[in-house]
């Protein structure tokens, strides 16, 4: 299980994270997505901690807490979506092209 943290400074790393959530329990993991075009920080995280009850004191302790000039938003991650396929299939007739109404014949 994992937490959920949103509403982060773009200027937070790793160890920020595993510096503050660690006053809560063993952080195992933390996640810092960035964005694929700029690499830059996206305002969220996940954090992963050793226990649920370690978890439950983090949320209970950071949710609305203010940091770094930020008032945060914790709570339990939720399973990520299987969103399925954005096309990249081929539709029948040339991929869905008519050939603008001209034929070869």
């Amino acid at each position: 299980m994992s937490l959920y943290v949103g509403n982060l400074s773009y200027e937070v790393d790793e160890e920020d994270l595993k510096q503050v959530f660690g006053d809560y329990g063993t952080v195992k993991n933390v996640q810092i997505p960035k964005d694929r075009e700029t690499g830059r920080v996206r305002g969220f995280a996940f954090v992963e901690m050793s226990s649920e009850a370690e978890e439950t004191a983090a949320i209970d302790a950071l949710d609305t807490a203010e940091w770094m000039g930020r008032s945060l938003k914790v709570n339990k991650a939720k399973p990520k979506e299987n969103r399925g396929s954005f096309g990249g299939g081929r539709r029948g007739n040339n991929g869905g092209y008519s050939g603008g109404g001209y034929s070869r014949y």
